[in-house]
């Protein structure tokens, strides 16, 4: 019998690249903002500093660019977003604001050199020029919009055109990250627009999707996320207010998305949570939410007579 149990009781140790590949699902999956602390939670967990660096290595890279975290470039120019866009390699990228190229260390989440951009990463004069107009409408637009959020306008397409009645295309990223652990919450958006500029046409054709994370973990752990496309076509009437132009259309494509998540928070209690519930409870009695207020009325009032006598 104790033979028995203890054949039961035995377990196959898992293999090292086993280990490695649960600390990066872990490292990966942290909300945003808190990869540190999943970090340290993590390091303790496999007891075994080769694996855990080997893990980092891995998942932090892939998880940075993911989550389009900005770090502070070394010579005080600004702000670099690590995004698929702007990487060059797997340590450099692209801020096109400040025609710079910024060496990051992805482990520890810091901008460690910046250098001037090759001619070869960046978009011709013409290109620049939308680039640029675009640009300076979308810095104003997330300063009034969103509370410490970075923003930037990379050309992904048509870079070498130079002259009018080209096709180009600039994509628009903006990341606006919030964690408040004495709050117990944090949460990031993620908005990618591409627009296609066809100045032939004087068209803007934009394809966005919207992505937002939001956790809540005091007494529990909650996570929302939510994602929507769009889809809009824009006549550009003039160069020079090209870059407004397109930026009032982002505005208000996610003024209609934030409208809708307000909505469906609004709803939240009356409808969702509703469903949740069981269909049939224990008591096999279904509740008649009609009447929840009545049903409340009724046992203060009972509550109330009870204390008086």
């Amino acid at each position: 019998m104790e033979d028995r149990i203890s054949e039961e009781d035995e377990y196959e140790e898992l293999a090292d690249d086993q280990k490695v590949a649960i600390g990066k699902w872990f490292l990966l999956n942290a909300p945003p903002g808190q990869v540190s602390q999943v970090a340290k939670d993590v390091r303790e967990v496999l007891m075994d500093e080769r694996l855990y660096d080997q893990a980092a290595k891995e998942a932090f890279p892939e998880y940075n660019v993911k989550n389009m975290i900005s770090l502070e470039m070394p010579d005080g120019s600004g702000q670099v977003l690590l995004t698929e866009f702007g990487q060059l390699d797997r340590s450099r990228y692209l801020d096109p604001r400040t025609a710079s190229v910024a060496v990051v260390d992805h482990v520890k989440q810091v901008c460690t050199e910046v250098r001037p951009a090759d001619d070869e990463d960046l978009p011709s004069a013409y290109v620049e020029g939308f680039r640029f107009s675009v640009d300076a409408a979308l810095m104003k637009y997330v300063d009034d919009a969103f509370q410490g959020g970075e923003c930037s306008v990379y050309c992904t397409k048509g870079k070498d055109v130079e002259k009018s009645g080209g096709e180009f295309e600039l994509t628009v990223v903006i990341c606006n990250s919030s964690y408040s652990p004495k709050n117990f919450r944090g949460g990031c958006w993620q908005s990618v627009w591409r627009v296609l500029i066809n100045e032939e046409l004087r068209t803007a054709t934009l394809q966005g999707t919207i992505s937002v994370n939001a956790h809540y973990f005091e007494e529990g752990n909650v996570q929302l996320e939510s994602s929507r496309k769009f889809n809009d076509t824009v006549t550009l009437q003039d160069g020079k207010d090209a870059g407004t132009t397109i930026v009032h259309v982002i505005e208000h494509l996610e003024s209609v998305y934030l409208s809708s998540l307000e909505e469906q928070y609004s709803n939240l209690s009356d409808r969702t949570f509703k469903e949740l519930r069981r269909k049939l409870p224990v008591t096999r009695t279904l509740f008649q939410w009609d009447k929840a207020l009545q049903l409340s009325l009724t046992r203060e009032i009972t509550r109330e007579f009870s204390n008086k006598r």
